[in-house]
Parts: structure tokens; C-alpha cells; sequence
């Protein structure tokens, strides 16, 4: 076979699978000169080859490949893995990119459809709301477990009562913690309102205070000698993580 033949054989192939209709007539003319026999008059001359290849390989220019939607990896700092939230905003991924917990403030931020269209304090906002919410759900169980603990009402809480008095006493403690948790709320709630007046001094010293507020419950038990309950260690740590978020992203308003 000619070497001109040889060359537009394999081009061909590769090509095929770009070539569309109006291209047709062209490939097939293609082929037909590459498997003519050596030495025949008709063997396409590499001049010719190239004016026939060319317009193929023009005609599969400007051809994207399938896109695929871009996912947010976790940024610098945090856990190298790929967040739930594939389309995230960008603001939402540079604002939480600047903060300690990026796939917390992610998460909390995220869920608040307002996020989509909010600017920086509008995130802040978000951001200290999902603390003040989550404060809120601490205290609620707190107080409904303090009412249902067996000591807090009975015999069990009469002096002497051995096992009695001390489930009396940890239930006086819930009580306290929820109390706690309750004002931690009411601190993120003055603070949401600071961050709507841009009084971020005001803001910062609020939600700090809030984070606080976990800190003496755990402090109470520990006075009492009672053992902390795991659950709610968990709890409080998850307030002071969004709290951080949230001061964070303050720091940036400031």
C-alpha cells in the first residue's frame, strides 16, 4: 500500500468517531482512495490527503467534552474530603474557607435557604442563629430529662435515700444546665441583633459569652463529683464549635 494510504488509514479511525453527516461524503471518499491497491494511478497524493484530513479534524474543534459539576473539597486546615454540598456558593465557601469548622459552618450555613442570595453579615447572621437554635435544643432536652429523672420527685429525693439523692441532685443539676443553655440562647439572640445593626463588638462579646455558658455547667458537675454525662459533653461541644464559626466570620466583618 502507498504511504499515503498507510497514514490516512488510521486517521481515518480516530476520526470516525467525530465525523458527523455533512461529513459523510467526504470520510467516505476518504476511505475508498486509502484501500486502493499499490500502484494504481488513483493512489491519493499526500497533498490531496491532507486537503480531505483537515476539514475533519476542523469540524471536531469547538467540541467540549461532557461537563461535570465541580465539587467543593474541604479547604486549607481541613479534613481532605469531598463536602456533601456540591454547589455550594462561592461566598459560602470563602467565608466558611476563614473560619476554624469549614464543614460545620458549611453545613449550618447551607441550611438556611436565605444563604443562597445573603451577602457576608447576611451568612453571619445565619451563622449565629444556627447556634442560637442549636443552644435552644439543648436546654429543651435538658429540662424534659431533669423532669423525667427518677429523683426528681418521690421518695428517692428524701434525705437518706442512698441512690435516691443522688439522682435528685443530678436532676437539680440538669436543671441548672438547661437554665445555662438557656442563657446562651438569649446571649446569640442579643448577638444576631448586633450583627443586624453592624455593632460587631457588641455581637463578638455575646456569642463568646455563649460559649461560655456550657463551660460552668460542666463545672458544676464536676464540683458535685457527678460524673458528666458523655451526650451532653457532646452537646456542648457542638455549641462551642458553632459559636467559633460564628465569631469567626465576625473577624471578618470587623
Amino acid at each position: 500500500m502507498h504511504v499515503s494510504a498507510l497514514i490516512l488509514i488510521p486517521e481515518a479511525e480516530r476520526l470516525e468517531e467525530h465525523t458527523t453527516d455533512s461529513d459523510f461524503e467526504r470520510y467516505s471518499t476518504l476511505r475508498s482512495l486509502a484501500a486502493m491497491a499499490p500502484g494504481s494511478p488513483a493512489v491519493l497524493p499526500p497533498v490531496l490527503a491532507l486537503l480531505l484530513v483537515v476539514p475533519l479534524v476542523v469540524s471536531t474543534v469547538g467540541k467540549s467534552p461532557t461537563s461535570t459539576v465541580p465539587t467543593i473539597r474541604s479547604q486549607r486546615g481541613k479534613p481532605n474530603t469531598v463536602t456533601s454540598q456540591p454547589l455550594v456558593r462561592a461566598l459560602v465557601q470563602s467565608t466558611c474557607n476563614a473560619t476554624t469548622y469549614y464543614d460545620l459552618c458549611v453545613a449550618a450555613i447551607v441550611a438556611d435557604p436565605s444563604s443562597s442570595t445573603a451577602g457576608l453579615r447576611g451568612l453571619c447572621a445565619i451563622a449565629v442563629s444556627a447556634a442560637a437554635a442549636n443552644a435552644s435544643a439543648i436546654q429543651a432536652a435538658l429540662a424534659k430529662n431533669a423532669t423525667m429523672s427518677p429523683g426528681s420527685s418521690g421518695s428517692d429525693s428524701l434525705p437518706g435515700g442512698g441512690v435516691g439523692r443522688a439522682q435528685a441532685q443530678a436532676s437539680l443539676m440538669l436543671r441548672s444546665c438547661a437554665g445555662k443553655y438557656g442563657e446562651a440562647r438569649e446571649a446569640l439572640l442579643d448577638a444576631r441583633e448586633s450583627v443586624g445593626e453592624e455593632a460587631y463588638d457588641y455581637a463578638f462579646v455575646h456569642v463568646s459569652a455563649a460559649a461560655e455558658y456550657p463551660a460552668v455547667c460542666r463545672t458544676l458537675f464536676r464540683r458535685k463529683r457527678v460524673a458528666y454525662p458523655a451526650e451532653l459533653a457532646k452537646r456542648e461541644k457542638a455549641l462551642e464549635h458553632l459559636c467559633t464559626v460564628a465569631i469567626d466570620i465576625m473577624t471578618l466583618l470587623s
